[in-house]
């Protein structure tokens, strides 16, 4: 099995779902299947059916959760340095519209770029692994090309 790498941060929050799903979202839908038995025929049930539907997803979603745990390879960027490399949080300038981004690059299981959390197989990411501060990338992104210039290079 491939390992999946991920920060610390990125791996206790996919443990605290993890217990979540097992210790308050699993009971409560086991009661809410059990309620809807009672209301009879489960052949005309909606709410049964629904709550069968709901227990599969969440089991679903346990099972991604312990595989991706057991295969994680567990990274803490504060022992890292040099150049840009997973766990590294970068800082960027568009060199078109100056505007400044940061993002640090992190495993699949943990990306969220809303939050600046940067999948390392993205293209900006690949195009950024092994560059230093002050270097300039080129990136071909399904928006078209864009230009950056690395402004700082942290591992936090």
């Amino acid at each position: 099995m491939e390992k999946i790498l991920i920060t610390r941060a990125g791996f206790d929050q996919l443990d605290e779902e993890l217990r979540v799903l097992r210790t308050e979202d699993r009971p409560a839908v086991i009661r809410e299947i059990a309620e809807a038995r009672e209301h009879g025929d489960l052949s005309e049930n909606a709410e049964y059916h629904a709550a069968r539907e709901k227990q599969s997803l969440l089991e679903g979603r346990i099972k991604e959760l312990e595989g991706l745990i057991s295969r994680a390879d567990v990274i803490d960027p504060t022992k890292l340095s040099g150049s840009v490399k997973f766990g590294a949080t970068v800082k960027l300038v568009d060199e078109d519209t100056d505007e400044e981004r940061t993002f640090q690059i992190v495993g699949e299981a943990e990306a969220d770029l809303e939050r600046g959390l940067l999948n390392i197989r993205s293209p900006l990411a690949r195009a950024l692994i092994g560059k230093d501060e002050g270097d300039s990338v080129n990136v071909v992104t399904p928006g078209g090309g864009k230009s950056y210039e690395i402004l700082s290079v942290r591992f936090q």
